[in-house]
């Protein structure tokens, strides 16, 4: 543990949790969808809902989805910019169980696709989301990652771990997750370093690959 992990993260106050955190969070929704949001729903639970308006919770989501971090001084001025941009954003109060308090639903809407992700805000700038279109995931932003949903068939795990060995990509961790036995599926990976353009590429074209996310370290 170092010193920014006692004092917290460099940031645009006032709130490590309510204000990097949730930027953190709508910035690796903003990756999962892979284009420019049209339209982004935030459905906001627990301490989020109640306290997060005065910690400008509201103002860190929406920054993150403009491509924002949270030390960005425009994290203020980020409602102005997501009009300016034509990004709709609207928030709501939900009840999603036995979460975090500090959690967050995000429906985002893009040209070509629409996702729903889920995260929480843990403490300290630290986040993890933990849902992606009902698919269990594993994104905590602190590496690079990869997430790939694709058809529930024999191998497939296997064939994208001989991608990333072949490219020297280790895998530090790796989630799995199925709806129904030879449905779609979806594996989220964080590693060592990003996957190089050819080998992506071959991995996007596969027939039983349904979309690849290559998603990029969003803490300091």
């Amino acid at each position: 543990m170092g010193l920014l992990d006692m004092i917290g993260p460099v940031m645009v106050g006032p709130s490590s949790s309510h204000t990097a955190g949730a930027c953190r969070l709508a910035l690796l929704a903003r990756h999962l969808l892979g284009e420019k949001p049209r339209r982004v729903e935030f459905g906001l639970h627990g301490s989020f809902a109640k306290t997060g308006k005065g910690h400008g919770t509201h103002l860190a989501l929406a920054a993150g989805i403009l491509g924002l971090r949270p030390e960005d001084e425009r994290l203020k001025e980020s409602l102005r910019l997501a009009e300016e941009e034509g990004v709709e954003v609207v928030y709501k109060e939900v009840e999603l169980g036995d979460v975090h308090p500090n959690t967050v639903r995000m429906v985002l809407e893009g040209e070509k696709e629409r996702i729903t992700v889920t995260g929480s805000s843990l403490g300290g700038g630290l986040v993890r989301v933990f849902d992606l279109d009902g698919f269990e995931v594993r994104l905590t932003g602190q590496a690079p990652a990869l997430v790939v949903k694709n058809v529930d068939t024999p191998g497939v795990v296997a064939r994208v771990a001989r991608i990333l060995a072949d490219d020297e990509v280790n895998i530090a961790y790796l989630t799995v997750s199925r709806k129904k036995k030879g449905g779609e599926a979806m594996m989220s990976l964080e590693v060592d370093r990003p996957l190089s353009e050819v080998p992506l590429r071959y991995l996007e074209h596969l027939s039983y690959i349904l979309w690849v996310r290559q998603i990029p370290p969003v803490m300091d």
